[in-house]
Parts: C-alpha cells; sequence; structure tokens
C-alpha cells in the first residue's frame, strides 16, 4: 500500500501489516496517515468478510507514540498527534467486518489501544503488553481508558493504567485481554485459520452481528435486544440466507456473496 502499511488480500481476508520494524512499529504521524488510508480501503470493499492487524517482525506488534517525534513538538501538536492516533483506533473499530489483531510482539501505550479497537486479539506467546502511559506522566488518550474497562473491567483496568505495568501474554490470556496466544512461530498462520473460519460464514450477517454485539452492549438490556432484532431483520431479506437454507438441506458448503 505505502512506505509504513501493507495491504494484502487472500480471497475474501483482508492483511493489514504495520511495517516500520527499524523503530518497533512505532505511530508516526505519516504511518497514521497511511494507516487510516488502507482503512478506508478496506472498509470500502464488500468483498472483505475478516481483516487481520498485525505487525512486521517478531519483535512488536506496535510499540505505541513515536516518542522520538513527539519529542520536537509543542503543546498543541502533541495534543493534535494524540488525537490522530485516537481517530485511526476508532476507524479500526468501526470497519463493518470482524477484526482480528494478530500481536506478533510488544504493545504497548497507542500499540495496545490499537489492539483494543480489535473484536478478538490473539498474541504470540512472547508479546508483552500495557498501557505504561502513566510512567511517563500522561494517561491512555486513544480509547484506553475507555476500552481496556470494558474488555476486562474496571478494577482490573485500574490495576494495569495505574501501575503502568507491562504484562505477558499469558497474563493478557489469564485476565481476558487477549483471547487466545499461540507461538510465535504458528501466530500467523492460526489467526490465517480462524480468518477463513470466519470468512467463510455469510458477511451480512458478520456485518450485523459485529452491530448487535458492539451497539448491544453498550445499552441497558431492553434496547440492546432492540438493536439484535433490527440487526437479525436486515439479513432476512438476502440471497445468502436463502442459499445458507438451501445448502443445509442440500447438505452442501454454502456460497456467500454478500447479497
Amino acid at each position: 500500500m505505502g512506505k509504513f502499511i501493507e495491504l494484502q488480500k487472500e480471497q475474501s481476508i483482508a492483511i493489514v501489516k504495520i511495517n516500520r520494524p527499524e523503530a518497533a512499529n512505532a505511530l508516526s504521524q505519516p504511518l497514521l496517515t497511511e494507516l487510516q488510508a488502507t482503512i478506508q480501503t478496506v472498509e470500502q470493499d464488500r468483498s472483505i468478510a475478516c481483516t487481520i492487524l498485525t505487525g512486521e517482525g517478531e519483535k512488536a506488534f506496535c510499540s505505541g507514540a513515536d516518542l522520538k517525534e513527539r519529542a520536537g513538538m509543542n503543546d498543541q501538536e502533541v495534543i493534535a498527534a494524540v488525537a490522530h492516533i485516537g481517530d485511526t483506533v476508532t476507524m479500526v473499530e468501526n470497519l463493518p467486518m470482524p477484526v482480528i489483531a494478530a500481536m506478533n510482539g510488544v504493545a504497548f501505550g497507542g500499540g495496545l489501544e490499537l489492539a483494543l479497537a480489535c473484536d478478538i486479539r490473539i498474541a504470540a506467546h512472547h508479546a508483552q503488553m500495557g498501557l505504561t502511559e502513566t510512567s511517563l506522566a500522561i494517561i491512555p488518550g486513544a480509547g484506553g481508558t475507555q476500552r481496556l474497562p470494558r474488555l476486562i473491567g474496571i478494577g482490573r483496568a485500574k490495576q494495569l493504567i495505574y501501575s503502568a505495568k507491562r504484562i505477558t501474554a499469558e497474563e493478557a490470556f489469564h485476565i481476558g485481554l487477549v483471547e487466545e496466544t499461540v507461538a510465535g512461530n504458528e501466530l500467523q498462520e492460526t489467526v490465517k485459520q480462524f480468518a477463513a473460519t470466519i470468512a467463510k460464514n455469510g458477511p451480512i450477517a458478520l456485518r450485523q452481528a459485529k452491530i448487535a454485539l458492539n451497539k448491544g452492549t453498550e445499552t441497558d438490556l431492553t434496547t440492546g435486544l432492540l438493536i439484535e432484532q433490527l440487526a437479525y431483520q436486515h439479513t432476512i431479506p438476502t440471497n445468502d440466507r436463502i442459499e445458507g437454507l438451501q445448502a443445509f438441506r442440500e447438505k452442501r458448503t454454502p456460497h456467500y456473496h454478500g447479497n
């Protein structure tokens, strides 16, 4: 795609790779601009049923903000830079299809915030992660204080954010921060296989399930059930739903086209 972001497509799976390994895949301003453009490309491609977000190399998924770049900024530029990260993270969260973070190495600060915006996190055994901002006398500013407690509970989130602690992939799995851990040399293949398991399902159903899950859990149960009902109704008039029923009757694999 560009200098800092690679975009590959394997059938109905998009693979977005942060490619700045010499800087631990840190989020510089040019990288963020490129990542936003890539996300827009993925969002507009209706043939993509699942997206994988990962980093180049084995050391870092994303080490967070580019602190060398940050050191040369004035206060207003820092505020704008943090907002740039936050906007990018939200764009990832708002992708219509399921997104998997393949955490191939460390994910600190904005790097973990990026992973938190994904639907599912699968980490290499050697990966470490944490919202380390308070050790730099700042706080998570790209959604970390909001998405982390929603994922692991407010007590655990306070424990991690207040301490700026770096935890292992195993610890992250134990507290529900990641959904699975695998050997580093098996990570990409494991994630691709899981993405393929997702992508074989109805693409409209996947998008509507994501809406129901994300929007419904942010409200009370009664409202959530209405959101689910509306999302379900979007699947009813589709050709894919008819194909699913027909394939079930004929005892064959369904072939979905997203319409």
